[in-house]
């Protein structure tokens, strides 16, 4: 048998892991929620849920793969031999494709965008965002254009995991993350030397405890489970390539540290430069597409701050989808016994194809959504590319991590998982207590997630939110 990849070193594996994680959503979602819930108050009970949720499941995640050496499938089937539980690793796969399809469609915007920034394209907007959102209307609606971009960025996801763990995934990681926390320091300090710019850092940072809800508290619990791309397998398949010596919670503590430390970054850099400008703060994903634009041209040099953004973001995505390519890269490889070019090349262009049907669906021409009937577009969304994306993140992921967590406690059981993290048969009765409590937790937030994602989509009313 063929010897597995292995990552490179320690630090590889954590940039890797912490690119992952670091996406589109931790950019402009993570700010957006926590100054409108709350600022430095939302912030502290996101960093709760994420040690108690998060955490459990990145560890239980990286437990596995090192454990079997296999991608999901094979980690389930090799742990839980002649059971049903191969189906939550299938499950794993399932959600990095649909993930995938959608979110090449999103990192070609941006890639367009990056190249509008460079040639100065945004000059025109100043201070104009409704001119903004219709430019980006008009494109995303269009059939040819965006298609030419998804295709750019899912061909430089294939060459990056065509060459493997050490020499593609971590070579690239070890790159693009230094680069995208220096942008992010470049446009946070930029921003803060804005005149005005002390009043974004206020919204995201100062601690508003009256504005904390039941409403802010489940935001808080989702966000900290999917800020770290659990439930889609991509953990256990880059703890697969871990070897024996890599302390399990230290990896976890550093990916999540640089996480919530860039989304912070993230935050800063942009509200400070929505304040300066007396911008709306609430845009919400619009910021990216609709605000940021038209407000880069206010500042001086505005040209090199658009491209600065863009680009980091750019990286931020293509950190990401990496990952997830490589869960369905990794199946091939272990299931199959496919080539890595094989597995990567083909189902890099089946997940394109899929995601072409995404994209045109916006406002191509081509909307297969609405070939499933009224019903099913009521419940998961009316286009294409929106029935991916709420079937992923409402429904796949949380059931995926939910069943993470039961695995650990019913099949797998705590005391063979506490022997992978500690590597050490000296366990004591608190560790097995600690750790079944902390999985209970985890499972139930999970579950709770989801249940009330079905609820809000079957009623129209959540039990909170």
């Amino acid at each position: 048998m063929k010897n597995r990849e292995q990552w490179g070193s320690k630090l590889g594996f954590i940039l890797a892991a912490s690119g992952s994680a670091v996406g589109i959503g931790n950019i402009w979602k993570f700010p957006y929620i926590a100054g409108e819930n709350g600022g430095a108050a939302f912030t502290l009970v996101y960093l709760l849920c994420i040690l108690v949720v998060g955490l459990t499941i990145v560890i239980a995640e990286f437990a596995i793969g090192r454990s079997t050496q296999l991608s999901p499938v094979g980690a389930f089937k090799k742990l839980a031999p002649n059971s049903n539980w191969k189906w939550v690793g299938f499950l794993g796969v399932a959600s990095a494709f649909v993930i995938l399809s959608f979110y090449g469609v999103v990192g070609g915007w941006i890639l367009k965008y990056a190249l509008i920034s460079i040639s100065g394209g945004f000059e025109s907007l100043n201070g104009n965002p409704e001119a903004a959102k219709n430019i980006f209307v008009s494109f995303i609606s269009s059939t040819w254009s965006p298609l030419i971009f998804q295709i750019i960025f899912m061909a430089l996801c294939v060459y990056v995991i065509v060459n493997g763990v050490k020499d593609g995934i971590e070579n690239w990681s070890k790159i693009m993350m230094p680069i995208i926390i220096m942008l992010l320091f470049v446009l946070a300090i930029r921003g803060l030397t804005l005149p005005g710019g002390i009043e974004g850092l206020k919204f995201l940072l100062l601690p508003r405890f009256d504005e904390l809800s039941a409403s802010s508290i489940v935001l808080a619990l989702g966000h900290s489970f999917f800020t770290l791309s659990l439930g889609m397998g991509t953990m256990i398949t880059y703890g697969s390539y871990l070897g024996k010596e890599q302390n399990l919670l230290n990896s976890a503590l550093w990916v999540i540290a640089l996480d919530t430390a860039i989304a912070l970054l993230a935050g800063v850099a942009i509200f400070t430069s929505v304040f300066a400008t007396g911008a709306d703060p609430a845009g919400g994903p619009g910021l990216i597409f609709y605000i940021l634009p038209s407000i880069f041209p206010q500042l001086a040099y505005g040209m090199i701050w658009s491209t600065l953004f863009f680009s980091l973001l750019f990286m931020a995505a293509l950190t990401s989808a990496i990952s997830i390519l490589e869960v369905v890269t990794a199946y091939f490889i272990d299931e199959k016994g496919w080539t890595r070019e094989r597995a990567t090349i083909q189902f890099g262009i089946v997940i394109t194809i899929v995601g072409i049907f995404c994209s045109l669906s916006m406002g191509g021409g081509i909307n297969i959504a609405e070939y499933m009937g009224a019903s099913f577009q009521h419940y998961l969304g009316e286009s294409f590319f929106d029935v991916m994306d709420n079937l992923s993140s409402k429904y796949m992921l949380p059931f995926g991590g939910m069943m993470t967590a039961i695995f650990i406690l019913t099949r797998w059981g705590v005391p063979a998982f506490l022997s992978e993290f500690k590597l050490s048969k000296n366990l004591g009765e608190n560790d097995r207590v600690v750790v079944t409590v902390l999985c209970m937790i985890a499972a139930s937030v999970a579950g709770f997630i989801l249940l009330n994602e079905l609820i809000e989509t079957i009623t129209g009313s959540a039990i909170v939110g």
